[in-house]
């Protein structure tokens, strides 16, 4: 079956090239594409798309609120934010929101698609590369964090905030294995662990619930 993707962009020429790359793959087909958040909140129903790409900065309803709202639905479809990245101070905000993966618009077509397939998968998608900007962004003062404190820390076992603060810093499970020297399948058991302790969907949320929590501060390196 063919992942079903939406391509949601303020700009006709982004659109289509988005979508011929994506038409171009045997496994997925564009059903549809919108030019604002508002057009995608009301083609989503309709069109039920697996994955969404979705712009941040868009005339009319931008991504983030759209990707709210499509958290706030309950949607089965899965957002994939694509942005240029150091135009965009919501970026933060958008993850939080309830999307998927961030991936930047001058990315290569075959991390587009790979993007697509790991989200359709029901897998996140951070690359390091942005986690790094991400990072660098806080520590610029370019994103303002949330009040640090979460009661739910006191959940994680000893083990569990390590694995969650290495995820946070954009480590895989393999990277996350090494730097604790355990086996990549115990850290998959742990992800997981963290995530239903925590009430999180991904990845991404653990990434964004680790700052807001104090886990990860601006400016921390991988270690």
């Amino acid at each position: 079956m063919s992942i079903r993707v939406l391509v949601v962009d303020d700009q006709a020429v982004v659109r289509v090239g988005f979508a011929a790359i994506v038409d171009g793959e045997p496994d997925m087909e564009v059903v549809g594409q919108a030019g604002d958040g508002a057009e995608a909140l009301r083609l989503e129903p309709e069109l039920l798309p697996d994955v969404v790409l979705m712009d941040i900065r868009m005339g009319g309803m931008g991504g983030l609120t759209a990707t709210a709202e499509l958290a706030a639905r309950r949607s089965s479809a899965r957002v994939l934010v694509l942005t240029t990245f150091h135009r965009d101070e919501y970026v933060y905000g958008a993850l939080r929101a309830g999307a998927s993966g961030f991936l930047l618009k001058d990315c290569d077509p075959q991390e587009l698609v790979d993007a697509i397939r790991t989200v359709a998968g029901g897998e996140a998608l951070l690359a390091p590369t942005v986690t790094r900007r991400l990072i660098d962004a806080f520590a610029a003062g370019e994103v303002i964090a949330p009040p640090a404190g979460d009661a739910r820390l006191e959940l994680l076992t000893r083990r569990e905030r390590d694995v969650l603060l290495h995820v946070a810093r954009g480590l895989s499970n393999t990277e996350v294995g090494a730097a604790l020297d355990i086996g990549t399948a115990t850290v998959k058991t742990h992800v997981n662990a963290i995530l239903g302790k925590l009430d999180l969907r991904d990845r991404v949320q653990a990434t964004i619930f680790a700052y807001d929590a104090g886990l990860v501060r601006p400016g921390d390196r991988p270690s």
